[in-house]
């Protein structure tokens, strides 16, 4: 058998390709970022044609910088942004319009339509999510109702729907000559389309939104030892290896944080946070504003559940820090000028730039800093960007514990935001309890590797696979009680001020 494994990860602001070895080592990696295209407040959006060329760039870098050939690769794997919606042409593959990236509210007007009109609750109990801006059905229905041409052409089977995993695997699969149009269950369960108990597309909720069958993905599991297709020897590879796994990005991460058993839970910090906790092969419906989701299906295996706290805005924060206010020239500077001062000097800052995910799900939210007095400097916000990061997740963990019964004992994390020491501490003191971060942090796309490796015996299970896994380091709380709970009391009166600011039709 070949000596590695590779991974394609689509993110929110880059797309990346690593290479690993059997020890789940990183050989090689490349990354490249795409832009951001805003062109009205709410809106978001990608050119999936630069995100196809970066993927074909990042792969050969990758492979380059290795010295390796396709038939090194045993298989690879695709992780990926998920809810992202693109549509394209299936005989030009041409995108009708750029991709709604997850973050785009403009769809708020269909989502509060659906929960005036008596359907939230048939969509909450089908799909597991609440009528919400984030999810595809209603990118993909916007679309559908404003693009010309696009409605006919989706019920000719023309016009074909994925998120950015199916793109890239109809891309790298042939295109227009005979890609193969796939997604995943984890893919499929962000749609509001999918009943979480078939795994299938459900005709009722594809009646909602008013989406031809014609145009979806064929539904597969996240590990297939029979493979999606074959990339192309024309391709980015130079090669035919077989595309054996495909995970949206957190649930890679889950399984790259090698969290197999019921009640075990990971928190990603990037673009947004993401927290997610395996319940196993039962499915829990959230009660407490957490969505229910499929973690993963391998093969002819039952799928595995899981809870989630979808946080919009965390690591986007300090970008914003960056970009749009100059305080800082680096998202690494975020934490030297928070370390300047002690506390966040009565500053809190509520990112709700995108409205307010869970548990809250307020479309309605727009993002307040408060507390302000002429006492306070870059630093306290700075500081409470941090502190927002982590409050946010705080809030999501109290659901967990809710809707779960489960007490949280350490939390694991990934995602760029852990190279922050200072973060990943306020964290520890705002949680109370321990928090545990991996040696190997890119745990997004090794979880990808791992599905696509399980897939074709490259690993011969999860077990293998879990005793791969090592703590790089560990946080302890250092505040007491008292200072945790009067600094969340602040927090949820900051978020009340965010309410209420837009309104939705």
């Amino acid at each position: 058998m070949a000596d590695y494994i590779g991974a394609v990860d689509q993110g929110t602001t880059s797309t990346r390709f690593m290479i690993f070895d059997h020890d789940g080592e990183e050989v090689a990696r490349h990354q490249l970022e795409h832009e951001q295209v805003m062109p009205k407040a709410g809106w978001v959006e990608h050119d999936p044609v630069e995100i196809w060329e970066r993927a074909r760039s990042v792969i050969q870098k990758a492979m380059g910088k290795a010295g390796l050939h396709a038939e090194d690769l045993a298989a690879i794997g695709i992780t990926n942004q998920r809810e992202t919606t693109v549509v394209w042409n299936r005989s030009t593959g041409r995108p009708y319009y750029n991709a709604i990236v997850w973050q785009d509210t403009r769809t708020d007007k269909i989502a509060s339509k659906l929960e005036r009109d008596g359907h939230g609750d048939l969509i909450r109990h089908r799909a597991g999510l609440p009528p919400a801006t984030y999810f595809a059905g209603g990118k993909i229905q916007w679309i559908l109702e404003n693009v010309d041409g696009v409605r006919e052409a989706a019920e000719k089977g023309e016009a074909l729907f994925g998120t950015t995993d199916s793109w890239l695997i109809w891309n790298l699969t042939g295109g227009t000559d005979g890609g193969v149009h796939v997604t995943d269950v984890t893919n499929a369960s962000r749609t509001m389309l999918m009943d979480l108990e078939t795994c299938e597309w459900d005709d009722e909720l594809l009646a909602l939104f008013d989406v031809p069958r014609a145009m979806l993905p064929e539904i597969r599991s996240s590990s297939e030892p029979e493979g999606y297709g074959t990339t192309r020897a024309d391709g980015p590879l130079g090669g035919e290896v077989p595309i054996t796994g495909i995970l949206g990005d957190q649930q890679a991460a889950t399984v790259g944080q090698v969290c197999f058993e019921p009640g075990e839970a990971k928190n990603t910090y990037g673009t947004g946070n993401f927290m997610l906790l395996n319940t196993g092969t039962e499915l829990i419906r959230s009660e407490h504003g957490l969505l229910t989701t499929i973690c993963y299906r391998f093969g002819d295996e039952p799928p595995v559940y899981a809870l989630e706290g979808s946080i919009a805005v965390t690591g986007s924060a300090v970008q914003w820090l960056r970009d749009q206010l100059g305080i800082i020239s680096g998202a690494s500077q975020s934490e030297s000028l928070a370390r300047q001062v002690e506390d966040n000097g009565g500053v809190y800052f509520v990112p709700a730039f995108s409205g307010l995910f869970a548990p809250h799900w307020r479309s309605d939210a727009r993002g307040a800093i408060v507390g302000l007095s002429r006492y306070n400097t870059n630093a306290h916000l700075a500081r409470a960007t941090l502190e927002a990061i982590c409050y946010q997740s705080c809030d999501v963990v109290a659901a967990m514990e809710q809707d779960s019964g489960v007490k949280l004992e350490v939390l694991k994390v990934d995602g760029g935001v852990t190279a922050n020491e200072l973060c990943m501490q306020i964290q520890a003191d705002t949680l109370g309890v321990d928090v545990s971060r991996p040696v190997c942090a890119e745990t997004t796309c090794l979880g990808a590797a791992y599905a696509a490796g399980l897939a074709v015996g490259f690993w011969s299970g999860t077990d293998e696979l879990r005793k791969k896994w090592n703590e790089g380091k560990r946080w302890s709380p250092q505040w007491d009680d008292q200072q945790r709970a009067e600094g969340h009391a602040m927090w949820t009166k900051a978020v009340q001020r965010t309410l209420d600011w837009v309104d939705v039709e």
